[in-house]
């Protein structure tokens, strides 16, 4: 292995060799800039104020921010930082805006017609493009970060550098230098703690080797560049609000890969979101023909049009093309360390990873530059364009009588992202239809009109010449080039009635801020009902319970005065409550959003009185998750996140390698992620967990996880993982033991198909799932399917099928549709499909005094589908009071 002395003058070699080409030139560029050129001794070097030069070490949050206050109080009259949001750890997020002296000093100015343009109105000549660049959403992403610091660096300190000057003078650069603190500090913390005298190259290195949860995702284990429509996180929430304000014309997502790999910049893979526009597409080659023009100055190897496509609109890339930028990713192959041994025995180290990013930032900003006008002219044309409906001039119609929390919270999640969108109070009427209790309206019509076709048109279609590509690699036993979910209609996902209408809709705009608005209906002093309609309803029932109130919950529907009240209502009586506690519960409802029912009395025309059966009496239950490895930290994140921050119900984690000795005497409820927990649980932690249910305990597990508890003779889950369709798992173990040891029966193979069955994995599972929106059945006598008496949408993706549960072992809640009927939204695999049909999506097993409960799919993924908040609220709240 090289020594560290043995780095240090190879990377002192790179230096030099780049100053022999002109590239860099005295001590202080090396030290600092990596290029060429006389710098400006007031501004302050990253060494100067924290201690190490650029790529000698990671940079930590706090020596970033150091670093950063440093260069904004040098240069004031040419970067202004602005702190946009707080993570949850508490940690800042800035932004930093860098231009000339004379472009600062009429900031507003030029913001203020940035504001014309985005809203589709001509300019009066003050804006100037934004190039955002924005670095680090995944924080064990190291270098982009430190390559941020860079940029900012050399367009302060540059002096005589035309290309430098044109940049300050022609543009505004908006650097974003650390999207995820949190993760960042996570992995800093991690490698710190583990390097010793010098880095290790070897990737087995503890170094290289993060523990769980690593520094990719934030606190709440969210993958932040899926975050952009789904507005879940403070980081990403800040992060919009921000780019609102500055209309960038050309955005780019700085990121790491695999090490092995080398450089990747756009233009993109395919498939291309048919909302992209031409004029977009064509667009990516004037940035990438200077950037592949600077690597190959600097002997740096890169690649375009693979991999990265530009489909799903909830990456940084995608979601502001979408707004009319021209939005890139940019990824460099990761050290994830200081240094890293490649496979081709090449070490690849951080500060190359640095000097990279750095590099195509700059590349990128001059790109910008050069062509200015061109940028911000054609930016300015596609929002006016689409304000004067040239992406469609229909209107999307939500009806708030359905699921009305959820509509209420998409529309001002619509609204947060700029959209524009009409709410109208009901009675109301539009397009031939009555909306008893009002409507959401969303216009196509407007400067955002490609983002709100592909969040709520119905399904994106993908290109056919690419649907038959990837048809045709499978036939050959190719993997595909899908790299994320083919489905993500929001008003699906929220369990929405979206109607199209074909001429405009109006009504009140709604402002993102809007509280959503309480329902309140009935009169007396019996009882308040709490109907089990949407996520409001549940945040509600669980506030209340955890206030103090007393509450019993129906499986059974019943009328009273002619109103339905639906399997699920909560009732709150006044008998077992005292009027303060009344007057909390109305006051919660307010908070909230929520609906609530005052009843006169027990009296019903129809279904079950409160003294039933069908009634039982609600607690708080105290909830435990698996935590740890064998765990989807993404699973594990997103079921927490649900349950605390939407529903309100805390979660306590417990790692994966305790439950063998853990007392969960004090837990109703424990939660198994997706994963393949089964090692980390270990036979002491299974049986465990199963004398847990047979005490009366709830066990709910996710996708993967089902495995570890559908094994043995008595299984807690009765169900099997499928294999793919076609495919006998048994039969090539039976053939292996009857064979002769020395030779194989003949056997005559007569075509290219019978070839390929030959030679097929017998234990092959179905072909990985991208990820649509599939249609499910509901049995309606179950309580676990209150709230989805006509079945629920839910988001399917992987791999896993499993059998249905028989009778005698359990209740298959909610199944998969029939295959004709099975897909919502997204494109499937015609054998996946067919496979697909009748299978189970929810599951449940008593097992002595308790019940085990299975999702074939996590209903919580990236906190998306907010339409199955109740699926997994029956799960954790309401089933431990049905098992008791």
């Amino acid at each position: 292995m090289t020594s560290n002395l043995g780095r240090i003058l190879a990377f002192l070699a790179l230096v030099s060799g780049l100053m022999g080409s002109g590239l860099l030139l005295s001590a202080r560029a090396q030290a600092q800039s990596f290029l060429a050129g006389e710098f400006d001794e007031a501004i302050p070097t990253l060494a100067e104020t924290v201690g190490h030069e650029p790529g000698e070490r990671i940079t930590s949050p706090v020596e970033a921010l150091e670093y950063l206050d440093a260069l904004v109080e040098a240069a004031p009259e040419r970067v202004r930082m602005v702190e946009y949001a707080r993570s949850w750890e508490g940690r800042p997020l800035h932004y930093l805006v860098l231009s000339a002296p004379q472009n600062i000093a009429r900031l507003d100015a030029i913001r203020a017609d940035l504001a014309n343009l985005a809203a589709g109105r001509p300019g009066n000549g003050d804006a100037l493009p934004v190039t955002w660049l924005a670095y680090g959403v995944h924080g064990n992403e190291i270098s982009s970060t430190d390559a941020a610091l860079m940029t900012v660096y050399h367009l302060l300190a540059a002096q005589g550098e035309p290309r430098i000057d044109q940049i300050m003078n022609e543009t505004i650069v908006v650097i974003d230098p650390m999207q995820n603190p949190d993760g960042r500090a996570r992995f800093v913390n991690h490698f710190r703690g583990a390097v010793g005298i010098e880095p290790a190259a070897d990737r087995q290195a503890a170094e290289h080797d993060e523990a769980w949860p690593s520094g990719r995702v934030n606190h709440y284990m969210f993958d932040l560049n899926r975050d952009w429509f789904t507005l879940s996180q403070p980081e990403t929430r800040g992060k919009v609000a921000a780019m609102r304000d500055w209309a960038p014309t050309v955005v780019v997502d700085v990121h790491e890969m695999s090490g092995d790999d080398t450089y990747f910049f756009s233009p993109a893979a395919r498939p291309i979101n048919p909302n992209i526009t031409p004029a977009q597409q064509d667009a990516y080659a004037i940035i990438g023909r200077n950037n592949a023009e600077w690597f190959d100055r600097i002997g740096e190897p890169y690649f375009t049009r693979e991999v990265y496509d530009l489909f799903y609109p909830g990456y940084g890339d995608t979601w502001n093309t979408h707004q009319g930028a021209i939005g890139s990713t940019y990824e460099q192959g990761s050290a994830r360390g200081l240094v890293f041994e490649r496979r081709d025995g090449t070490e690849l180290t951080y500060a190359q990873g640095v000097r990279n990013h750095f590099v195509a930032s700059l590349s990128t900003a001059e790109a910008v530059a050069r062509n200015a006008d061109s940028f911000l002219s054609n930016y300015a044309t596609y929002r006016r364009q689409n304000a004067q409906g040239a992406a469609g001039s229909a209107s999307y119609v939500i009806d708030l009588s359905q699921r009305r929390w959820n509509a209420e919270t998409l529309g001002r999640r619509l609204a947060a992202q700029g959209i524009t969108v009409y709410r109208q109070d009901g009675p109301a009427s539009a397009c031939g239809r009555n909306y008893p209790q009002g409507f959401i309206a969303v216009p196509q019509a407007q400067p955002a009109a490609r983002l709100v076709r592909s969040l709520l048109d119905r399904d994106t279609p993908l290109p056919r010449d690419f649907v038959t590509e990837q048809e045709q690699r499978r036939s050959e036993d190719l993997p595909h080039e899908l790299y994320d979910v083919t489905a993500w209609s929001v008003g699906l996902m929220s369990g929405l009635d979206v109607a199209v209408c074909g001429g405009s809709v109006s009504g009140a705009t709604l402002r993102e801020d809007a509280p959503v608005p309480p329902v309140a209906s009935g009169s007396g002093d019996f009882a308040i009902a709490v109907p089990w309609t949407d996520s409001g309803q549940a945040r509600l029932v669980v506030l209340a319970l955890r206030a103090g109130l007393e509450g019993r919950v129906t499986d059974e529907a019943f009328v009273q005065d002619g109103r339905r009240f639906p399997r699920g209502t909560v009732v709150f009586p006044a008998a077992s409550n005292d009027a303060g506690s009344m007057g909390r519960l109305r006051a919660l409802a307010s908070e909230v959003g929520a609906e609530t029912v005052t009843l006169a009395s027990s009296w019903v025309e129809e279904g079950p009185n409160l003294g039933s059966e069908a009634f039982v009496r609600l607690t708080v239950p105290k909830v435990a998750m698996a935590w740890d490895d064998g765990i989807s930290q993404l699973s594990a994140g997103a079921m927490r996140y649900v349950l605390e921050r939407r529903i309100g119900l805390p979660v306590v984690p417990i790692r994966t390698d305790r439950f063998g000795r853990a007392d969960l005497s004090d837990y109703d409820v424990v939660l198994v992620p997706d994963g393949s927990p089964g090692e980390e649980l270990g036979a002491a932690g299974i049986a465990n967990l199963r004398r847990f249910v047979e005490g009366g305990g709830v066990l709910v597990a996710a996708e993967g996880s089902l495995e570890a508890f559908a094994e043995g003779d008595e299984p807690l889950l009765a169900v099997a993982r499928e294999a793919a369709l076609g495919r006998d798992p048994g039969e090539k173990e039976d053939a292996d033991e009857e064979k002769d040891q020395s030779l194989a029966e003949a056997r005559e193979i007569a075509s290219e198909e019978a070839y390929r069955e030959a030679i097929a994995d017998q234990d092959a599972l179905p072909d990985t799932l991208p990820g649509a929106l599939l249609n499910t059945v509901a049995d309606a006598e179950h309580f676990l399917s209150a709230g989805y008496d006509d079945g629920a949408i839910v988001l399917a993706s992987g791999s896993n099928i499993f059998t249905p549960l028989e009778r005698g072992n359990g209740t298959n809640v909610l199944r998969f549709a029939a295959a004709g009927e099975l897909v919502a939204s997204g494109y499937v695999w015609d054998e996946n499909r067919r496979q697909l049909a009748f299978k189970p999506y929810l599951m449940a097993q008593p097992t002595g005094r308790g019940l085990a409960i299975g999702f074939a799919h996590d209903p919580s993924t990236r906190a998306y589908l907010d339409g199955l908040d109740l699926l997994l609220a029956n799960a954790v709240l309401v089933a431990p009071s049905r098992v008791r």
